[in-house]
């Protein structure tokens, strides 16, 4: 059996249907196949490289033909399908989808067939063969979407993750528009009916990406908006001289009138759209005046902290479409809020789920969302997001739990008791509004002795700079030289608060300049466990991204690794925009580089370090989109190996409160975009004062975890509640099945995953809960993806044509003849995966495992362990 059509069995069918695709313009269809084989295809602006791999491709078709059979006819994924279906009808139908699938698996060209795409016939539109030939499937879908909308005069996002080519889909849809060719040799097709010119609007971080792609892909006049010679780009504009503009966020806004009011935009781009999401800002105020019916956002994060965000985003891109801002939030965001809360009554349950159905229906009609599960799972190697509790040292408790002790602190924490004085009204409204008697309010309040309107709570967001400071390392709340005289003196009473008694141990209250007190791990917990983490790493020839938010953590991280001699590189905000790239493209080409530090500011967008394979995120971001596009930097198309992610945290302090925070808008992000089922762990309900529970509130927020397993209490407690639930809803399934259930990986395309990669975890030995280690100063740890979701997949057909629900014994050609093709292909998915499960439990072996089994036997071996399992199920 070949690993080709081994992987095409564990990879997961398409929900949409073969024949909703054109055959003539389908990459794998059997006219493409033989015109590819039989026909030279012309080469298309390429590199040398590419162009000679294509050669190969064409020497391996010409190998004789008789090999190629006996590789088809010898086919144990069809023996599998035929020895586990019972139904004389299925078994036919899903044997023929196989060997078609297995067709096309075994003459797969990654820059598909050369010749164009067709969006549509009359009027003639079509992708540039040169275009198309270097798309993957799902970009090719990507463009459809796209074209789909405009031709129907309407805007829409394209919502698929980060680094599935969000860009280059943009690209091939505006060549199909404008009838741009991305063969320079090809002459310049003009419609008749003339078109104006195209605005994107993106971070400026990656204007000069999109520049390049659009001088790879096409032959656009492209112009950048940003800088000097403004003014003349608006007269090439006037005078149709350019066709694309590229412009930054800050320069549109500041720039509004020019770009907004003077030309009529035939379609605008905005690429990262989620910073579109607040309605109050000028930046969306401005985009809301641009004169444009084609507005598309460029986005992977579509929701990151609130659902009325997913509101503000949708209402720029279609007006109107998701009704009034009173409405949406009446209708869908209180509602799924609710419904989400643990002990929800079961009506506010099923009102959610109801909602949440709408609600996914109608944005399917303006939003194409696809993971990297979905698209090219099967040519990457997965990813592991493990979230690690690190013990903090002895030192780092004491300070913190004196910082909980301050009179700001104090002030934040009693603001509603009744106030000491005797007057009936809080001590916020009465005698502790300002506190003069204060570390950190009597610099803030320097020039207005008396406060400002929004005492005491001013000070909610410096102290919790503060805590999060300690959690990370003592060096950080140490005045720091370089500021201002004044502020150093701030710093400094500060310090000699928190210190305490404990000034001589952390080596008194200015920062330490010494290399080797930098270095030392000993009152750092993260650091400890990181420095035993990346040594292990080291050996193995792993290469790590290491990321926090704190320049001055960069500087100490930084000392460790020379202390260590491990071979480093660094970005943060201070490189040059030049050099960025050169530093990126020399990690990633030179073994010897070990270590990247990288500010999280400067390099959550637009970093290609495929090389690295090893991802720690130092400090969590409030804002869950930060971490990931952190771990997107390794986690991306070319990446050869398991990607490894570990997010560090202090056990017992302010950093579980903001990952616990992370996971709620992570569940509401998959409830209301992808309309999955999320576990309901959390009582607290995100801006309702009657449902703080236990994640918001300024009492959660300074609260002393120290003594406690925060999220680790949390998560039991639901696995405790969940048991008999799920007991109950499993009572038919057989014992062995659902053992093997509790370690099946997320997604079944990671099933040839090398055993080493899950079951060898450093930390986690195939356990959902790592156990303590002390060793490494590790109370707790899970994987994140075994937290968020409570079910793979989505309890929504965003198609909105099959019901939700189609009874599981229902046979194949029923379903298809009752609900149509894509009930079909999900119930094949579904039993594909149910069949793999089953013959992995029946060998006494979890699905990696059995994967890696399955692809050393030899065929006899394969043979002679399904009629044993035959064999058994019919005696049962």
């Amino acid at each position: 059996m070949s690993l080709s059509s081994f992987k095409e069995i564990l990879k997961p069918c398409s929900y949409r249907s073969q024949s909703e695709s054109q055959p003539s313009t389908s990459c794998y269809s059997q006219t493409s196949l033989s015109n590819t084989l039989n026909n030279p295809r012309k080469p298309p602006k390429s590199s040398l490289s590419q162009q000679l791999l294509r050669l190969e491709d064409d020497y391996n078709s010409l190998l004789p033909s008789k090999e190629i059979n006996i590789q088809r006819n010898h086919r144990p994924d069809v023996i599998v399908q035929r020895e586990f279906d019972d139904d004389d009808v299925q078994l036919k139908e899903e044997e023929e989808e196989d060997d078609d699938i297995g067709r096309r698996f075994e003459t797969f060209d990654p820059t598909g067939p050369y010749e164009p795409l067709v969006l549509s016939t009359s009027p003639s539109v079509q992708v540039p063969a040169s275009i198309n030939c270097r798309l993957l499937e799902h970009q090719r879908e990507g463009v459809k979407f796209l074209y789909n909308l405009y031709k129907k005069n309407c805007g829409g996002i394209l919502g698929d993750d980060m680094g599935l080519g969000k860009t280059i889909q943009a690209i091939a849809f505006l060549s199909a528009v404008y009838e741009k060719d991305g063969d320079m040799t090809s002459p310049p097709n003009r419609r008749e009916d003339s078109k104006g010119p195209v605005l994107i609007i993106c971070p400026s971080s990656v204007i000069q990406n999109w520049e390049s792609e659009f001088s790879k892909w096409s032959t656009f006049n492209v112009a950048i908006y940003h800088g000097t010679n403004r003014d003349t780009i608006i007269e090439k504009i006037e005078s149709h001289g350019i066709e694309i503009v590229i412009t930054s966020f800050d320069t549109y806004r500041v720039n509004e009138k020019n770009l907004s009011q003077l030309i009529n935009w035939e379609i605008v781009i905005v690429d990262e759209a989620h910073r579109l999401k607040n309605a109050k800002s000028k930046l969306y105020e401005a985009c809301l005046s641009i004169k444009t019916r084609n507005r598309y956002g460029l986005t992977g994060t579509i929701m990151q902290n609130k659902i009325m965000e997913l509101f503000n985003l949708f209402d720029w891109v279609v007006p109107g479409g998701l009704g009034s801002r009173e409405h949406f939030r009446d209708y869908y965001e209180e509602p799924l809020k609710h419904g989400q809360r643990s002990s929800a009554p079961e009506r506010y349950v099923e009102i959610a789920q109801k909602r949440k159905q709408h609600l996914v229906s109608v944005l399917h009609k303006y939003l194409l969302r696809r993971t990297k599960e979905e698209t090219i799972g099967h040519l990457m190697m997965g990813k592991e997001d493990n979230v690690v509790f690190c013990a903090m040292s002895e030192v780092q408790k004491r300070v913190y739990r004196r910082m909980l002790e301050i009179p700001d602190i104090q002030c934040l924490i009693n603001k509603d008791v009744p106030c000491s004085c005797g007057n009936p009204l809080k001590q916020v409204e009465c005698c502790k509004r300002t506190v003069p008697d204060g570390v950190i309010w009597p610099y803030l309040h320097k020039d207005n002795p008396d406060g400002c309107d929004s005492c005491p709570f001013c000070l909610v967001l410096p102290c919790l700079t503060k805590l999060q400071q300690i959690s990370n390392h003592l060096e950080l709340i140490k005045p720091n030289s370089k500021d201002e005289a004044d502020k150093q003196k701030k710093d400094m009473a500060f310090a000699s608060q928190v210190f305490g008694s404990d000034i001589d141990v952390v080596g008194g209250y200015a920062q330490n300049e010494s290399f080797m007190g930098l270095s030392d791990v000993e009152h750092c917990g993260k650091m400890k466990a990181l420095e035993k983490l990346m040594s292990s790493w080291i050996l193995h020839g792993d290469k790590i991204l290491l990321f926090s938010y704190s320049v001055r953590m960069l500087d100490i991280l930084e000392k460790l690794l020379i202390r260590k001699g491990y071979s480093f590189s660094r970005l943060d905000g201070s490189t040059p925009t030049a050099m960025r790239q050169s530093l990126v493209d020399d990690f990633n080409s030179s073994p010897s580089k070990q270590v990247f530090l990288i500010s999280t500011r400067a390099g959550g967008l637009g970093l290609n370090l495929v090389s690295a394979n090893r991802v720690v995120i130092f400090d969590p971001n409030w804002n869950p989109a930060h971490d990931l596009q952190a771990q997107d930097r390794s986690f991306r198309f070319g990446q050869k190996r398991h990607v490894v992610v570990f997010r560090l945290l202090a056990a017992g302090s302010l950093e579980e409160l903001v990952y616990t925070r992370q996971v709620y808008k992570q569940q509401l992000s998959n409830i209301a975009v992808s309309g999955k089922l999320e576990k309901r762990y959390f009582e607290g309900v995100q801006d309702c004062k009657e449902f703080q529970g236990e994640l918001f509130g300024i009492s959660n927020l300074f609260r002393d975890l120290s003594d406690k397993l925060f999220t680790s209490e949390i998560i039991q407690s639901h696995d405790k509640q969940g048991t008999a639930h799920n007991d109950h809803e499993h009572e038919n399934e057989n014992e062995n099945e659902q053992e093997g259930e509790k370690h099946i990986l997320s997604d079944f395309g990671m099933c040839f995953l090398p055993p080493q990669a899950r079951d060898n975890s450093e930390l986690f030995n195939n356990k959902r809960i790592a156990p303590v280690s002390k060793e490494l100063g590790i109370v707790y740890a899970h994987r994140n993806e075994d937290i968020i979701s409570h079910k793979h997949g989505c309890d929504v057909d965003m198609m909105q044509e099959v019901p939700t629900q189609i009874h599981s014994s229902l046979p194949t050609h029923m379903a298809k003849k009752k609900y149509g093709e894509k009930a079909n292909a999900s119930l094949r998915r579904a039993h594909k995966i149910k069949q793999f499960r089953r013959l992995a439990t029946f060998m006494g072996m979890q699905v990696v495992e059995f994967s890696k089994w399955f692809l050393s036997a030899s065929l006899v071996e394969r043979e002679q362990a399904l009629k044993k399992y035959k064999r058994r199920r019919d005696r049962t």
